[in-house]
């Protein structure tokens, strides 16, 4: 259940990066209050994901997935580029979590 929530959290996370880039700076109305709902849901099931884990390796890889989804977003949604070098720094991503989660 833990990392469901953890995913989930990372998704809406993400979700309302892609709302923030939409939002243009926070000037279009719907994309910039969308921006705030996404991440008020996703830092509160981040909240009851913490109930029985560590703080620092939660916030870890939640940040570390919503850092893989946001790439993946990127590329899919703005046809952002995606170099060997971000290739090589979301591998470190999942290296380290992958670290974190041996110590949970």
């Amino acid at each position: 259940m833990y990392l469901l929530m953890v995913l989930i959290s990372a998704i809406l996370f993400t979700i309302g990066g892609v709302f923030m880039k939409l939002s243009e700076g926070l000037s279009q109305p719907l994309p910039s209050l969308l921006v705030y709902i996404f991440f008020i849901a996703g830092a509160s099931i981040q909240t009851v994901a913490m109930r029985k884990a560590t703080l620092g390796v939660t916030y870890i890889v939640v940040l570390g997935l919503e850092s893989i989804l946001a790439v993946l977003f990127g590329v899919v949604l703005f046809q952002e580029s995606l170099s060997y070098i971000n290739v090589i720094g979301v591998s470190f991503i999942v290296a380290g979590m992958g670290f974190l989660q041996g110590e949970e």
